[in-house]
């Protein structure tokens, strides 16, 4: 199998499966005991707090974590809001966002508080003079993704992260994908809150962070024993926790080296694909876009069945979000492109890992190439277009 759907989830590095082994059966203890077993584990709950820390930019305290990145984005904007409602009941997101934020708003909208979508235009990013126009003195919080998971379009943060400063409004990013591939650093981005998961760089699911500045003070939406400073209270998942960590700190190492290698390789994707079959097209903006980011669409055929005729060839690929991929309406992503369904429902996300090669990319292409023009002869869509049956 070759994989090349990073973006739904990545295999855990054998480093990080490494660190975490002694926290399932030797180390086990609760880290909120008292008892040597239990300050072995807090012990390395902590050391994992500053790995992530350090990725980020962040100090350690700032580090709350989490079961993943849905979690830490509905404690961000709950929490924020619920603190805030006697303020102001105003919320400006995107049109974009993954449905962590967008249902959590949706949510939101029906007790009580407004939420404005910002639009992305055709290359999926937000324009800030758009923002600007958006803010009344209602609005309590923004919240805008760093990078699109389908799409891969890289935000403009540290310029919306700016105008949230001069007015005094939270800003929250989910970082999810961005992650481990290009940097990030809390302070250079003017972010209050930043969202983050494990699995999606190369650690174990099920767990997460969230970073709060300091100073930031959020309404609990989850109540229990107190922990994690009282935001995400329950026995802590220690092992997964010291995996959150390796995988963090195994990032930072290899950042700049794992970018440029994926990003020759997403590169010669996106050329290999577009020059060899016909009415095809890229998504999202060429260049500010994930290193391992490639979302394409192809007239005249349906995507399920592009992944599905890709899986009998080896090839793990998607439509889009991991999170969305049972539902049959058009992803709301492409549609905020300015795409007709019919064009929504064409698309392609390939997102490559550290451990794809070329010759892997050179059988993708081929695979891409054959599986379209298999589904090209079958489909009334593309037979329709004048001239289809002399392409053939």
């Amino acid at each position: 199998m070759i994989y090349m759907d990073h973006s739904a989830t990545s295999p855990v590095d054998p480093e990080v499966f490494e660190a975490m082994k002694p926290y399932f059966v030797d180390n086990f203890g609760n880290a909120s005991t008292l008892y040597s077993l239990g300050r072995d584990a807090r012990k390395a709950m902590e050391a994992a707090r500053e790995q992530v820390a350090s990725l980020i930019g962040a100090k350690p305290e700032e580090v709350i974590f989490t079961s993943g990145g849905t979690e830490s984005d509905n404690i961000a904007i709950k929490g924020t809001v619920y603190r805030l409602k006697n303020k102001g009941n105003h919320i400006i997101t995107s049109a974009i966002e993954h449905p962590a934020v967008r249902e959590t708003c949706k949510y939101l909208e029906k007790n009580g508080f407004e939420v404005t979508y910002l639009p992305v235009y055709e290359e999926g990013i937000v324009r800030v003079s758009d923002l600007e126009d958006a803010i009344t003195d209602k609005t309590i919080l923004i919240t805008i993704m760093h990078a699109n998971n389908e799409i891969g379009t890289i935000q403009p943060i540290a310029e919306i992260g700016k105008i949230a400063r001069e007015n005094k409004i939270y800003f929250h990013t989910d970082a999810v994908q961005t992650i481990g591939k290009i940097p990030v650093n809390v302070e250079e981005m003017n972010v209050d809150m930043l969202s983050l998961s494990a699995h999606k760089v190369y650690g174990p699911k099920g767990i997460g962070a969230l970073y709060v500045k300091k100073g930031v003070r959020l309404e609990p939406i989850i109540h229990g024993g107190g922990h994690e400073k009282g935001l995400r209270p329950g026995t802590e998942n220690v092992s997964g926790i010291v995996g959150l960590g390796k995988a963090c700190e195994l990032a930072e190492k290899n950042l700049l080296e794992d970018a440029k290698y994926i990003t020759n390789l997403r590169d010669k994707l996106i050329d290999g694909i577009l020059n060899s079959i016909e009415q095809s097209y890229l998504d999202g903006h060429r260049t500010k876009r994930l290193p391992n980011n490639v979302n394409l669409r192809f007239t005249g055929i349906e995507g399920e069945s592009l992944v599905l005729h890709l899986d009998s060839k080896g090839v793990a690929a998607s439509t889009g979000s991991a999170c969305s991929s049972k539902s049959l309406e058009p992803s709301h992503v492409l549609i905020a492109l300015g795409l007709e369904h019919v064009e929504a429902h064409g698309s392609l996300r390939l997102t490559l890992g550290k451990e794809n090669t070329e010759e892997e990319v050179d059988y993708v292409i081929t695979a891409v190439k054959e599986v379209v023009e298999t589904l090209r002869k079958l489909s009334p869509l593309w037979c329709a277009i004048p001239g289809a049956e002399r392409r053939e």
